[in-house]
């Protein structure tokens, strides 16, 4: 369709649309003029839902009920209508008799009422001639008048754009998503109640910082008026998560939104919900165990199996998860051994070069090495893997490998070519925390805004004594695309950022 058929078509719609909204409202005013606004309604007996009427049936059969939802669809049968409605739990049929439910109320339905309104029913549980468990009216309210007809029933709301603005539009027409959200919920309590069973505290630290620090990312600033100091919204948790270690926490877990001011793709939403923990006394062959743990859990409870699909990739949870180290893993891709030029940037930057990857002047062979496997490795690793020994330069939070100081003991999880989990040994020298912030600085006085600042207070902390500790900080909404098969964070948010529309 040429691009002119298709404004014609718009614009078609858009006057068809707004005759139906005052179509609507005249039927609103209808209403009223008799009393009947359904907008002074303040409640409604409602005592059961859809899937519980479905499931109970035997149970409920010729028992009163009293429902409460959506007209999805409606067939007028003259002095009789069939109408399926939509709770949070899904679809139950209703069966109107204009002897049933009265004259008066059932013209109201007829004359007044559409596809979209939202009602309450009392009456009997019943199954029709053709088998349906339905709801057969005695009793019908009008509880709020919608005023904008849905998308056509047949079509759908299918443009993703107007979904993600319109969210609340896209769960009322699309079941499917709502069940996403659904399982996001359970998947979050499920993490919950895990790490509740181990001895874990759950807290809630500052989302304004005054300095950004935790992660390797630019922050969004904001100002403190009474204060009259810029602040930053919080890119991790790990700073003050951290000095609840010190403080005696030992096991300590925040579920939260983080803010990065970075670009957008289907991997990346500006604010973002993450998962960080800690524990004491551990490593992160510790916090492997314990990731490990977590996602078949999730596995188990979203998707009931731990063999899955994820965008046509079968994803198996089912088996130990495996362990490769970064090396090893460059050597399998690549064939390349960085470990036997440890500590040398001009041959890490010739091997880089060899395999089409272009450093930046600044980067060192621990960066170098980082950037090989992230555009050389990283799209290889489809089933669950742990990719652990970092090098130092990319982790200035870790506590160094035992015996090799050029690495760290830190891991990143990797499924269906995506990282969802890092986690670390965590430094708790404060001495060579301080002498990494300091270099951190340097990459920043050298144009690098995404470098550490030093923490002054959590070096502080850092000195009274931190006992070792494992941490791990997982993306929650990466893993919910994971185990709700889908392809973009945007459909595991409720509210993704966009750009305000008249901007576009």
């Amino acid at each position: 369709m040429s691009e002119k058929n298709k404004e014609k078509v718009q614009n078609e719609a858009e006057q068809e649309n707004v005759s139906e909204v005052q179509i609507r409202r005249q039927k609103l005013a209808a209403l009223c003029e008799k009393g009947r606004n359904p907008f002074q309604i303040t409640t409604c007996p409602r005592n059961i839902t859809a899937q519980e009427i479905r499931g109970r049936f035997e149970e409920l059969e010729n028992k009163d009920v009293c429902i409460a939802g959506r007209i999805m669809s409606w067939r007028d049968m003259g002095k009789a209508s069939f109408m399926d409605i939509y709770d949070r739990s899904g679809k139950i049929q209703v069966y109107m008799k204009i002897d049933q439910v009265g004259e008066e109320s059932y013209t109201d339905l007829k004359n007044c009422w559409d596809v979209g309104d939202i009602i309450s029913v009392q009456g009997y549980v019943f199954k029709t001639r053709r088998g349906e468990i339905s709801v057969h009216a005695r009793e019908v309210r009008l509880l709020a008048k919608s005023l904008r007809p849905l998308p056509e029933k047949f079509h759908g709301l299918k443009d993703t754009d107007l979904r993600y603005r319109q969210r609340y539009l896209d769960l009322i027409v699309n079941p499917e998503v709502k069940e996403t959200f659904f399982r996001r919920s359970r998947i979050i309590k499920t993490i919950r109640d895990m790490l509740d069973s181990k001895g874990y505290i759950e807290v809630e630290t500052p989302v304004l910082n005054t300095i950004p620090g935790g992660a390797t990312a630019r922050p969004f600033v904001t100002h403190h008026n009474s204060l009259n100091m810029d602040m930053y919204l919080r890119i991790a948790t790990e700073l003050h998560l951290k000095r609840l270690i010190v403080g005696g926490f030992e096991k300590v877990y925040e579920i939260g939104r983080i803010f990065r001011n970075e670009g957008m793709d289907v991997k990346h939403n500006p604010e973002f919900t993450t998962i960080e923990m800690y524990e004491a006394y551990t490593d992160y062959f510790g916090m492997m165990d314990r990731t490990e743990d977590i996602i078949r859990a999730c596995a188990k409870v979203a998707c009931g199996s731990e063999q899955i699909t994820y965008q046509g990739d079968a994803i198996d949870f089912s088996v130990p998860f495996r362990r490769i180290t970064m090396n090893d893993a460059i050597i399998k891709y690549t064939g390349i051994d960085f470990l036997s030029f440890k500590g040398d940037t001009e041959k890490a930057r010739e091997a880089a070069k060899q395999l089409g990857v272009e450093p930046k002047e600044t980067d060192l062979w621990g960066n170098i090495m980082a950037l090989v496997f992230d555009q050389k490795v990283e799209d290889k690793l489809v089933q669950p893997t742990f990719v652990y020994d970092y090098p130092v330069e990319v982790s200035p939070l870790t506590k160094r490998k035992r015996g090799t100081p050029e690495l760290v003991e830190r891991f990143e999880l990797f499924i269906a070519r995506c990282e969802l989990a890092n986690a670390y040994s965590e430094l708790n020298d404060p001495i060579d925390q301080r002498e990494r912030f300091v270099r951190q600085m340097e990459l920043r006085a050298k144009g690098d805004e995404e470098a550490n600042i030093i923490d002054e207070d959590f070096l502080t902390a850092m000195e009274y004594g931190m006992p070792p500790t494992g941490g791990m900080g997982m993306g929650i909404d990466r893993l919910v695309m994971l185990l709700t098969d889908s392809p973009s964070i945007r459909d595991v948010l409720l509210f993704p950022t966009m750009k305000p529309k008249e901007e576009e």
